[in-house]
């Protein structure tokens, strides 16, 4: 299967810098929605099957012009929404509460996946529900799909499951809004990427899920 995970469009809190996680979240800025209207002619070369969102408002947001275009139903997910933040929710992305946040995930797709964010899940939990709709796409049959979702939760599944993202490029590599990871593979038989927002080796600056330098969520 092809899996794209696409992040979300721009965001009001992803302008403020904040870890805004919370269910079902805000909408999206002009911006977002011109991100969201460009997604269509950006996946213009995929042949996509199925196309997911989570129960947050801005993904179902992003990925309505593409439903549009395609005339696909969007399925929203509970699964695939962003790593809930806890005790550091509405914090400043540029805090230490967005250290916590970040390392607290990475330490998940290192290993340490029974840590829990304060005051919120633990790994096993956010790897358990992003990978039972992963299994249940790749169990449809579709060949392409797309999801989606968050730029913290997105990277962190990434890094524990392809076998070519590690911890260090899932932290380096930003993923602004609307960008896109693209893997291939199985649950079955693992995932490789075949790209990240269009970066295959090398360094980036390091960054957060808002888009700002080690950041917020969203």
């Amino acid at each position: 299967m092809r899996l794209l995970l696409v992040r979300h469009g721009q965001t009001p809190s992803n302008v403020e810098y904040l870890l805004d996680t919370a269910v079902p979240g805000p909408g999206l800025t002009e911006l977002g929605e011109r991100q969201a209207a460009a997604l269509p002619e950006a996946l213009a070369g995929e042949d996509i099957d199925a196309l997911y969102a989570s129960t947050l408002t801005r993904t179902q947001l992003t990925a309505a012009p593409l439903a549009g275009a395609r005339g696909l139903d969007v399925r929203v997910r509970d699964g695939i929404r962003e790593v809930a933040a806890g005790d550091l929710e509405m914090m400043p992305g540029y805090a230490e509460a967005a250290h916590t946040y970040m390392t607290t995930l990475f330490s998940w797709a290192a290993g340490e996946a029974g840590l829990r964010m304060p005051g919120g899940e633990n790994g096993v939990e956010v790897l358990g529900r992003f990978d039972a709709v992963v299994s249940e796409a790749a169990d449809s049959g579709a060949g392409t799909v797309v999801m989606v979702s968050h730029g913290a939760v997105i990277r962190m599944w990434a890094a524990a499951r392809a076998d070519n993202v590690d911890v260090p490029f899932a932290a380096e590599h930003r993923l602004d809004n609307t960008g896109v990871v693209i893997l291939e593979g199985s649950p079955a038989d693992g995932w490789k990427a075949v790209s990240w927002a269009g970066a295959v080796v090398g360094a980036a600056e390091e960054s957060g899920p808002a888009g700002e330098p080690l950041g917020s969520a969203g």
